[in-house]
């Protein structure tokens, strides 16, 4: 009997932890104001330790990059991605994008796809293959143009298909990059507001900044995606090589096995998807996926790849429609997120879902929420989501006791402020640090 009560005290003392952790959510005004999915489990244990309304579909926003990232690290690993097919006949280079986002891209610079354009002694041709990508997911909205989260998908990016606005201390307001686009930059005077704002017309790349009489400097970036074609991409790097590059169409070469180049490491890109949840290097990510399996570029054949091959076996059938979550038609179960959590613990190691995931208090999108006691490292591991009325937090959670539970928190239909949903999920997540 001796033997046997510290056990049975230990099982009372977690029970309770549960009960307290259940009657957060149950009681909680906020909580009970929308549609709430909640699961947390213990890998060691068999059973969920908390389950709300974890079989129901929710529209799970950016948590769409966990699928993204698991599928991409599943298929193209961390080493380098593949960013440029290519094939040699005769005096001729003929390539075509594998939809890297990396190359001159305004955070990565990565320039070996010119560095190895610029040493062919041969005539540059861009196959075009645009045409395999829409520009836009399925449900985006088409208001969302001119702004960066909704940056143009494309078969062959450069320059991040964006053009950042930069300020800049000295004589100039602002820097842009790329250059080539400042003559189609027009300014207008307001007095509506102090700063900057920029925009760019909905079907041309002429971009306009507005800026008030009275301003103060102020430190900002700015990107405005512009739109893109394989003429504009061939234009743009023969300025950069100083080399005639001519765009063709001849889809007989996509018939035959492309030389592959290397570029970019996959790690890069992942802690960035990852850490400030960025659309365009999800979408672009999915790209990669299929070129890799089949040299053509589809979301939809790399979402069905990983569906039948890789997530076949989670409860719920995921409704995928694109790489980033701005789609409102993706929709996800907590039970199915949990199960890829834990497919993830099993094939990435823990300090590199460290590095790639946002850090409670420290990086990425959670920066500001769910800290750490004071000098003790981060407790909450985590990827984002939000859309209107829609908040996701999912990942994983470090205990004072040293257990890595897993946890998945999806909220729909909320007209509060996003702010007070953090709070509340804030308090509970931290009472599971603190007690379980």
């Amino acid at each position: 009997m001796k033997k046997l009560l510290p056990l049975l005290i230990f099982l009372l003392s977690a029970s309770c932890t549960v009960q307290k952790i259940q009657k957060s959510f149950s009681k909680s005004d906020v909580f009970e104001k929308g549609h709430l999915g909640f699961m947390l489990v213990d890998p060691a244990k068999e059973k969920p330790l908390v389950a709300i309304n974890e079989d129901k579909y929710f529209i799970p926003a950016s948590n769409t990059k966990l699928f993204t990232f698991y599928t991409a690290y599943t298929v193209l690993g961390d080493g380098l991605v593949n960013g440029l097919n290519y094939l040699e006949r005769g005096d001729s280079l003929i390539f075509w994008g594998t939809g890297d986002p990396s190359l001159l891209h305004p955070d990565f610079k990565n320039d070996k796809v010119i560095e190895f354009l610029k040493s062919s002694n041969k005539g540059l041709y861009l196959l075009d293959n645009f045409d395999q990508v829409n520009a836009f997911g399925p449900g985006w909205a088409w208001d969302w143009y001119p702004y960066y989260y909704a940056t143009e998908r494309s078969a062959f990016p450069i320059y991040g298909n964006v053009v950042r606005f930069n300020s800049k201390m000295d004589a100039s307001l602002f820097s842009i990059y790329p250059e080539r686009f400042k003559p189609l930059l027009t300014a207008k005077q307001t007095n509506d507001w102090s700063g900057f704002r920029f925009s760019r017309e909905r079907f041309e790349n002429k971009f306009t900044y507005e800026i008030s009489d009275e301003i103060e400097m102020e430190e900002f970036e700015r990107d405005i995606p512009f739109i893109t074609s394989a003429e504009l991409t061939a234009q743009m790097l023969s300025e950069v090589l100083d080399k005639k590059i001519t765009a063709i169409k001849n889809d007989r070469y996509f018939n035959f096995d492309p030389i592959k180049l290397e570029t970019a490491p996959a790690d890069s890109l992942y802690a960035q998807m990852m850490k400030i949840s960025d659309n365009f290097l999800a979408e672009q990510l999915l790209l990669l996926v299929s070129d890799q399996l089949n040299n053509h570029l589809s979301t939809r054949e790399a979402i069905d790849y990983a569906k039948e091959n890789l997530l076949e076996d989670l409860p719920d059938e995921p409704m995928w429609y694109d790489g980033s979550g701005l789609s409102s038609r993706n929709m996800f179960t907590p039970r199915s997120i949990i199960a890829l959590l834990g497919k993830i613990r099993e094939q990435v190691p823990l300090e590199k879902i460290e590095a790639y995931f946002p850090a409670g208090g420290e990086s990425g999108t959670i920066r500001n929420w769910y800290p750490s006691d004071p000098g003790q490292p981060p407790y909450i591991y985590a990827k984002t989501g939000t859309l209107s009325m829609s908040n996701a937090l999912s990942g994983y959670l470090i205990t004072k006791s040293g257990k890595i539970l897993h946890f998945s928190c999806l909220m729909n239909n909320y007209q509060i402020p996003s702010n007070d949903l953090k709070k509340e999920l804030q308090k509970v997540l931290y009472l599971i640090h603190d007690t379980y």
